[in-house]
């Protein structure tokens, strides 16, 4: 696939997603690119800003097999992946498969769920593969998870461990929609009861299996040069010096960041990687890779202000 395909591609992409959702356009542009770099997304946001539905029609423009675990405190690691279930017909056990076994994943408020079952995807996340019972059993090689999370309750929460966190490739947050946007929700969604559908917005799906590894591939085949590659590293380092952090970012972020960054070059048509693709993503693949120290926590510090402070320290390549 060329790269201009994979920039019509997107196109269509957001041109069908555009259809029910209004607004949001970062988080929709961050879904691309962590599509066609293979990386999983964290949605953090208030309850009613679309988080699922956005999920919801993604996955239907994609023709993607959708799945949907909703998150709560007495889920079970085997609610997610299954179990082998002895068949008295057969006299053998038998794999009774979760919800897991899909392309895109959404996992509805993650946070809510205790860290054992929190950590059942930890395995599909890294190596697209679950382990049950000892044997191993393949995902799709297009196996995606899309995560929420409402940041404003703290009762019966969990926080995901930093491991889990350092598997997504960007962490997003959605907030409340501007004044015009809310007025435009409330005019083609106000008339609408009942749960949302994208197939009741025109939403169709528009992309074939081979479209999305072909468009991956065309991605992953971007060059990056030594100056933006040290870039990269250089700023994912800086992250572990800081004083206003307490601790930085893994050699995963660098590579993640830098796979992204291609993903977005791709996106505008580019085959080639600037610094500016890096700067625009460093926010959302940092942002939870990182730990503010105890003294940038009691001034209040938003982790955001430090990174940009960090991106207006390190020096771009010209």
């Amino acid at each position: 696939m060329k790269l201009e395909d994979v920039r019509s591609l997107a196109d269509t992409i957001r041109g069908e997603i555009a259809k029910a959702i209004v607004g949001q356009e970062e988080a929709v542009e961050l879904l691309l690119v962590a599509l066609f770099s293979s990386g999983h997304v964290l949605l953090e946001g208030p309850p009613g800003t679309a988080k699922t539905f956005l999920v919801q029609c993604f996955a239907r423009v994609l023709g993607l097999g959708y799945g949907r675990i909703q998150f709560t405190p007495d889920l079970m690691p085997a609610d997610i992946l299954g179990s082998n279930l002895f068949n008295f017909q057969t006299s053998q056990f038998t794999l009774t498969r979760g919800p897991i076994f899909c392309e895109l994943l959404l996992a509805d408020e993650i946070n809510r769920t205790p860290p054992k079952t929190q950590a059942a995807l930890l395995e599909a996340m890294q190596e697209r593969a679950v382990t049950i019972d000892g044997d191993t059993h393949a995902l799709s090689d297009r196996f995606m998870v899309v995560a929420t999370q409402n940041p404003i309750e703290q009762q019966g929460v969990y926080p995901l461990p930093e491991a889990q966190l350092d598997r997504f490739l960007f962490k997003h947050r959605m907030d409340y929609p501007s004044a015009e946007q809310e007025r435009k929700i409330v005019a083609q969604h106000g008339a609408r009861f009942g749960a949302p559908r994208a197939e009741e917005w025109g939403i169709a799906p528009r992309v074939s299996p081979e479209k999305i590894s072909a468009a991956t591939a065309a991605v992953a085949a971007i060059p990056m040069v030594d100056e933006v590659a040290d870039y990269v590293v250089n700023l994912v380092r800086a992250t572990r010096e800081a004083a206003d952090l307490e601790t930085g970012a893994s050699p995963r972020a660098a590579a993640m960041l830098a796979g992204a960054a291609r993903a977005r070059a791709a996106l505008d048509g580019r085959d080639y990687v600037i610094p500016d693709d890096v700067k625009a993503l460093a926010s959302a693949v940092l942002r939870h890779r990182v730990t503010l120290s105890p003294a940038a926590e009691i001034e209040g510090r938003p982790v955001e202000t430090v990174i940009d402070r960090l991106l207006d320290a390190v020096e771009a390549p010209r």
